[in-house]
């Protein structure tokens, strides 16, 4: 059996030849595969049905893919989406990145190409659900619950965390007193190569230090190394 074999993947297309022929390819590599052609069929499938991972086109009947990533983000659902998309401009890319999709790949593709960040995309999902080495952590009066997506600063404020924030935290204090490089930030955190700015990275470390240092503007735990990255410091 491969080892791929537990793994779900739904396909959101609505073009049917497409449909089958992901389906088919996608089970020869070991996939249980679903499948939806409208927007609101995902939507349904997704309120009843557990995946590891949705592959998502764009241009959808009755409610675009854009709109369908979104509202699964609004709904908490944090599956893993990968968008295929025949939009090829850097701004539908962005858009649907910032919508909440994982990763974006550009039709016609490899279909290697596709595996490959369907097997990462699933691999990494995997990672998060069944935790690292620390399930919470305490420094400074802060305390964090990777698993609640909560943390308490020393002000005593309650801090909801997005998916994200957690997985940047938890790899900056994994790596406690090294500098994470920005593309290893990116990898590890966004993904494959789907991210075109590392500015985000620095919108994130600017959230942290005000929720978790007294002085923001000389930051005690998350400091910079000046063009090379971040690293949590205790």
């Amino acid at each position: 059996m491969s080892e791929h074999s537990k793994a779900s993947i739904l396909i959101v297309e609505d073009e049917e030849n497409l449909r089958e022929a992901l389906k088919l390819n996608l089970e020869l590599e070991g996939y249980d595969v679903s499948s939806a052609g409208t927007g609101l069929e995902a939507l349904k499938k997704l309120e009843n049905e557990f995946f590891d991972l949705v592959i998502m086109d764009i241009m959808l009947p009755e409610i675009d893919g854009i709109t369908v990533t979104e509202t699964l983000r609004l709904q908490n659902n944090e599956v893993p989406i990968l968008i295929v998309s025949a939009k090829s401009n850097s701004a539908d890319r962005v858009l649907g990145l910032k919508k909440g999709a994982d990763d974006y790949l550009i039709k016609p593709f490899n279909l290697e190409e596709l595996f490959l960040r369907v097997q990462k995309l699933i691999e990494k999902n995997k990672r998060i659900n069944t935790g690292s080495s620390i399930s919470s952590y305490d420094f400074g009066g802060n305390h964090i619950d990777f698993k609640a997506q909560q943390a308490r600063n020393f002000r005593g404020e309650l801090i909801e965390l997005s998916k994200k924030e957690v997985m940047l935290l938890k790899l900056l204090i994994e790596n406690k007193n090294e500098v994470v490089s920005r593309e290893k930030i990116l990898q590890s955190v966004w993904g494959y190569q789907v991210f075109p700015t590392t500015r985000t990275i620095d919108n994130f470390i600017l959230s942290f230090r005000k929720y978790f240092e007294q002085d923001s503007r000389n930051p005690q735990f998350i400091q910079s190394a000046r063009g090379v990255g971040y690293k949590f410091t205790e």
